[in-house]
């Protein structure tokens, strides 16, 4: 039977809802990009249950074989993305003024090539599973005429410092930096941990494993057959019994200072998923804590071969100072 493959042609333009099979060629300037990502921006609106869906079964393929999610494209590979019914275009309407002007105030640096956030606690870096609007739909809206491209992601529940692309050039090297893993990319958070930290540098070395949940919830977990994951945590100051840290990671792993703190016995504060129920009770009925307690809080790296250095930061969200004076020493 006859199918409706078109020729692969780099970029080729998107088809209507429902179309048929198309084969792209990757053009050079997206090397290195996901897999998971790059069917994102090829199938603008479809939730992120759906591409991994239509990875997992092998619907598609790259260079006419099986490809998963996390697989690392290059400039002149074929895909293969089948017809996927999406949700037409103006269907979900545009982002809340509140959210619009919420991430307009939100900006705290932007030259010709990155644009930086500090994003409010509660918004998700992207839409799908039921989120119409993240970050990065939200900045696009504000931004109509330019082309953002997310560099990095940050739970929905952590606040802090978010870095946009607007050039694609500054994207290939700042995601060339994240795989090296630490070393050309230096990530500070700043945390509350449950309960008192020994005093110095604590190193967590430890694999971790992301699973998925019924519901496709992502579940991490310390386990052998994980990828290697390092964190370094600095207890900065007691507070009510408990531990204002700074913590710095080597590797940017799915929720890995949230589950390396609950390895260690001192999880974060407010943390629903991994954390200790009753502390949490407590910190919100005495100090009003209702988040978790986990804040990007800078990022040093440098672009063109080292010559051009960037260290941005976020500062702590309101909330959270707030937190941490009615704690108090």
């Amino acid at each position: 039977m006859a199918h409706s493959d078109s020729p692969a042609t780099p970029g080729a333009p998107k088809p209507a809802a429902g179309g048929g099979v198309r084969m792209v060629r990757v053009p050079d300037d997206r090397a290195g990009q996901r897999l998971d990502n790059f069917l994102l921006g090829q199938l603008k609106g479809a939730p992120k249950s759906l591409v991994y869906k239509i990875v997992r079964s092998g619907q598609v393929r790259v260079n006419g074989g099986r490809a998963k999610a996390d697989t690392r494209l290059e400039g002149g590979d074929e895909v293969r993305i089948p017809p996927v019914r999406l949700i037409e275009p103006g269907d979900k309407g545009a982002p809340a003024r509140g959210l619009l002007e919420a991430m307009e105030s939100s900006i705290v640096f932007e030259d010709a090539r990155l644009l930086a956030i500090s994003k409010p606690s509660g918004v998700a870096s992207h839409g799908g599973s039921g989120i119409s609007f993240g970050v990065i739909e939200t900045l696009r809206a504000l931004r109509p005429n330019q082309s953002l491209e997310l560099v990095h992601r940050l739970d929905r529940d952590t606040s802090g410092l978010m870095v946009v692309a607007k050039k694609r050039s500054a994207l290939t090297q700042l995601q060339a930096l994240m795989r090296e893993d630490g070393a050309g990319l230096r990530k500070r958070y700043l945390a509350l941990l449950a309960g008192r930290m020994p005093d110095g540098v604590m190193s967590v070395d430890a694999p971790l494993h992301v699973g998925l949940r019924q519901g496709g919830e992502r579940h991490v977990q310390v386990n052998d057959g994980g990828k290697p994951s390092l964190s370094h945590i600095r207890a900065l100051e007691r507070r009510g019994g408990h531990s204002y840290c700074e913590v710095r990671i080597e590797t940017g792993r799915t929720h890995q200072i949230r589950v390396h703190a609950q390895h260690i016995g001192h999880p974060v504060a407010g943390d629903d998923k991994y954390g200790d129920p009753e502390v949490n009770r407590r910190l919100r009925e005495q100090v009003g804590l209702k988040r978790l307690f986990l804040h990007a809080a800078s990022m040093e790296f440098a672009l063109d071969d080292g010559r051009v250095p960037y260290v941005l930061t976020a500062p702590l969200a309101p909330e959270l100072v707030a937190v941490l004076d009615r704690l108090g020493g």
